[in-house]
């Protein structure tokens, strides 16, 4: 391809690509054909997917979350038929990020099902050094991977929607359309570990998949770019995570996520980036190693052979004791009241005795308190 298209064009159908154009699109405006437009994409998308697996090891991400996004390949999943394969129809693109740099740790597109769920699992563990707090929705199939590859001292939280009903009885009717009817609440829940349920949520990922859904043509809602290929999907994917971890800043930040998150230390332009992936080799997949546990906020111990860390309580053998909270002063006793105090200002009811003055006006209720009007009133 080196021989064909010169790097200005190559560049040229790059820039569409990333930018939420289609196939057809970047042949319209680049004029390059669109069956050398898909040939560089394939090998821009293994190279993107090599250079990620070289560069994002040993990560130290406080908060990572969890999600998937959906899509589909070849046509959709109602016109799917026995013997079609598992490469046509729905395609789910698992993903997980770190929420405070935005950074993509990993990515993985396949069915919505229990094999998928361990892959993105197993390749974002792999890709960490410190323990983080996980979260996920309510889908159930990250329970298992989760607890399998973090370990049941990982801190886990799901965050489940829950959806107002509406549809006037139709069945599936709620179930189908409930994202135009609004979010009634947020359930957290937490399943494994001492979850900070304050800082449990996954709106870092929903709004990456939203980015991704934007940028990317084949992603878009009843578009005419979605992929014919999966192997172009998965290119299309990796492409798209890759350019935004390593080129792009988004508006709330300085930096790339790349730079936020350690695994560079400067932006990269197109070029660099074309020219990076191009020339990647074959490597191996990083390896999972042993955790990091972080220290909890506030007083803490930690445990032999690192463990962890066992948490302080205040008053508690080996921590500060409480300070004494100041006395409250007796209230002063109620005057004329007719009662007697001890010495530390408490009424003694049993001791009241009448004075010898009128009760209230007839039909009041009676108050042992009451005190009648001066005379003349």
């Amino acid at each position: 391809m080196a021989n064909v298209l010169t790097e200005e064009r190559r560049l040229a159908v790059l820039a569409v690509l990333v930018n939420g154009g289609s196939v057809r699109a970047a042949e319209r405006q680049t004029g390059v054909h669109r069956d050398t437009i898909v040939r560089l994409m394939l090998s821009i998308g293994e190279g993107c997917q090599r250079l990620h697996d070289r560069m994002v090891r040993d990560l130290a991400c406080p908060f990572v979350d969890f999600d998937e996004q959906h899509s589909w390949c070849g046509k959709r999943q109602a016109h799917v038929q026995e013997g079609d394969g598992a490469d046509v129809g729905e395609q789910w693109t698992w993903a997980s990020i770190c929420r405070t740099s935005q950074f993509v740790i990993a990515w993985h597109v396949g069915k919505r099902d229990a094999a998928s769920a361990e892959i993105i699992v197993g390749d974002t563990r792999a890709r960490l050094a410190v323990m983080p707090q996980v979260a996920t929705d309510g889908l159930a199939l990250y329970e298992a991977p989760i607890a399998r590859h973090f370990s049941r001292a990982v801190p886990y939280v799901q965050t489940i929607k829950r959806f107002a009903h509406g549809g006037g009885g139709r069945p599936g009717f709620a179930e189908k359309f409930s994202h135009a009817r609004g979010v009634d609440f947020i359930e957290k829940r937490a399943v494994l570990g001492a979850p900070d349920m304050s800082k449990a949520t996954t709106y870092a990922i929903e709004r990456s998949n939203l980015t991704n859904r934007q940028w990317n043509a084949r992603l878009h809602r009843r578009t005419l770019a979605f992929s014919k290929r999966l192997d172009s999907h998965r290119a299309s994917i990796a492409i798209g995570y890759v350019y935004r971890n390593l080129c792009h800043v988004p508006r709330n930040m300085r930096v790339s996520p790349a730079m936020a998150a350690g695994v560079t230390d400067r932006l990269w332009t197109l070029a660099e980036l074309l020219a990076a992936v191009l020339a990647e080799k074959e490597g191996d997949k990083p390896a999972a190693q042993p955790l990091t546990i972080p220290k909890p906020e506030g007083a803490a111990r930690e445990l032999p052979g690192g463990r962890g860390w066992l948490r302080v309580l205040p008053g508690g053998p080996g921590g500060p004791a409480p300070s004494p909270a100041p006395a409250t002063p007796p209230a002063a006793p109620a005057a004329s009241s007719g009662l007697t105090f001890d010495a530390d200002g408490q009424a003694d009811l049993f001791s009241w005795t009448p004075k010898a003055r009128p009760l209230p006006p007839r039909g009041t209720q009676l108050d042992l308190f009451w005190d009648p009007p001066p005379e003349g009133r």
